[in-house]
């Protein structure tokens, strides 16, 4: 069984960001970076599929020179090899851009199946999961918590929905899902195995590799667009009215008629 897994390099949690001269994305030169959380949740769902079936799981990852960190984090966990979609012309793009790089990739690969996190820890559109099914035209589902040991050519997943409700579906193979933070538990990568890592292959692919023109990817091809990017806005601090409780709400009256202007 091949299983392919999207990863994308985020900034860490706790990175201190800063707003890039443009005003519309986050400086990110020396900012520390990790695999993206949902990201890992996905890996270690493939890992353990293609230790539990047999086969590899091959990581896919659109990003620039720097993102080889965490794919040879990917590596060093247990992927047997990746795809490193990079190239000028990818970046900049929008969730359907990428969705569309992301998908002639994998097609190259030809995989049972396809895993990807529920969402970016920076951007958190959570569409690209769902668009690049629909690029490779297989079915796909979203917000997993279990996969069982796929059977008969089919998959059947558990979902996460709303108010504690679960639903179970089966999908035919190959299929894509999107995985939700906290199905497993994410292994950590052994030094025989960040060692080891440095050794497995990286396939480079430049749009032209893979059937696209650099107008279909990245900024080029983007139809979304970001207009400003800032930090939360602050309100205007809190004033504590005191004294005798009821001039106090007799204060407050006037405050929220004459100046909140809510009564």
């Amino acid at each position: 069984m091949k299983i392919a897994v999207c990863i994308k390099q985020v900034p860490e949690r706790d990175a201190r960001l800063r707003i890039a001269p443009d005003g519309k994305s986050v400086a990110e030169a020396d900012v520390a970076t990790e695999i993206n959380e949902s990201d890992q949740y996905a890996l270690e769902a493939g890992l353990r599929l293609a230790e539990s079936q047999g086969g590899e799981v091959v990581a896919v990852c659109l990003g620039p020179d720097k993102a080889e960190e965490a794919i040879r984090r990917a590596l060093a966990m247990g992927a047997a090899r990746a795809v490193h979609l990079n190239d000028p012309a990818f970046q900049g793009g929008d969730a359907a851009t990428t969705a569309r790089a992301l998908a002639a990739g994998i097609e190259s690969e030809k995989p049972d199946l396809v895993l990807t996190g529920l969402q970016s820890d920076d951007a958190g559109w959570a569409q690209t999961g769902v668009i690049l099914a629909a690029r490779l035209g297989w079915p796909s589902a979203t917000l997993i918590m279990e996969i069982e040991p796929p059977q008969d050519g089919k998959i059947r997943v558990k979902r996460e929905l709303e108010s504690g409700w679960f639903q179970w579906v089966r999908l035919p193979l190959p299929a894509v899902l999107t995985i939700q933070s906290g199905i497993n538990t994410v292994r950590y990568a052994t030094l025989k195995g960040i060692m080891g890592a440095k050794k497995k292959e990286v396939r480079k692919v430049a749009p032209g590799d893979i059937g696209l023109a650099p107008g279909d990817v990245g900024e080029a091809g983007r139809k979304v667009q970001v207009t400003r990017l800032h930090a939360p806005e602050k309100g205007k601090g809190a004033e504590m009215i005191e004294g005798d409780p009821a001039a106090a709400a007799k204060t407050l009256v006037e405050k929220l008629q004459k100046e909140a202007k809510v009564l």
